[in-house]
């Protein structure tokens, strides 16, 4: 499904009425002359559209310029300098299927690792909860307990302590409490799968962090099903190879002048990866040992 169909940046001409019509002293121009100077206005889109480049290329700038100017929802609004308004006003775009789409939804890898945090931070306090009451289970189970009969908790909490081995005291008592054992990789994985929903427009930055190779190659596979079963558009900032593989997705390479779209990397080239990355891994490990 595509949503988002074209947008337009602003040429070199109506950056400058920007910069003129302002009296101001700017310590910085920015976004001003990232785009115009490598001939890059128009844009067409495809159900997954990637902008693929080095640091400084722009890449997550023009996700940033492309969401504030259709009012995409958003987490985290960064200050993006005193003529970012200013140039979104100005640009132009064409979405279509309005009433098909659910939500149009910007994601940055900044989201990622708060969620990965309030796991972290959920766990802890799961972990804290566990050394209290493995504490509490051998106070009740050796110490001497003399309830009355109105104590009810008190004195099942001295029963169990004395008829259950310490792990099943403690985890029966943490039965409702999230405890997050996967690692960050695949709690991001599963951000990912909780996150994009159906019928929906997305724009992403980087959603390559934190993840290894093996899991960007599930999130490649979920956001191929994604848009050929759930009828959603993505829009994605990103340099990982396996991304830079999704079946039909457009790629704009940000680093030429002027820029233009590439193709993507096939299969044996995403073979070739893996194969290089476990040697890699492989070699590490012989070093170590």
């Amino acid at each position: 499904m595509i949503f988002l169909n074209s947008f337009k940046l602003l040429t070199e001409r109506q950056e400058h009425d920007i910069v003129m019509t302002k009296m101001n002293v700017y310590n910085s121009l920015y976004p001003i002359g990232l785009f115009s100077k490598k001939d890059f206005i128009d844009i067409t889109f495809d159900p997954i559209t990637i902008f693929y480049g080095g640091n400084g290329s722009g890449k997550t700038t023009i996700l940033n310029i492309i969401s504030d100017t259709i009012n995409a929802s958003r987490r985290n609004v960064d200050k993006k300098g005193a003529l970012f308004d200013n140039y979104v006003s100005r640009c132009d775009y064409n979405l279509i299927h309005k009433s098909d789409c659910k939500s149009i939804k910007y994601i940055s890898s900044d989201d990622v690792f708060d969620y990965l945090l309030d796991l972290k931070a959920i766990n802890s306090k799961v972990n804290r909860r566990k050394d209290e009451l493995a504490d509490q289970y051998f106070d009740y189970k050796y110490n001497s307990n003399d309830f009355s009969i109105d104590q009810y908790d008190e004195i099942k909490k001295a029963h169990d302590s004395k008829t259950m081995t310490a792990s099943k005291f403690v985890r029966t008592r943490l039965s409702k409490n999230n405890i997050i054992q996967e690692s960050n990789g695949e709690t991001a994985l599963d951000f990912w799968q909780n996150e994009i929903g159906d019928n929906a427009l997305y724009l992403i930055d980087e959603p390559e962090n934190s993840l290894s190779a093996e899991n960007q190659l599930k999130l490649k596979t979920f956001i191929e099903e994604s848009t050929r079963f759930y009828g959603c558009q993505f829009i994605i900032a990103t340099h990982s190879p396996f991304l830079l593989a999704l079946n039909g997705a457009k790629i704009y390479d940000l680093d030429s002048t002027p820029i233009v779209t590439k193709d993507g990397l096939n299969s044996q080239m995403l073979r070739f990866i893996m194969i290089f990355l476990k040697i890699t891994k492989m070699s590490f490990k012989i070093l170590l040992e």
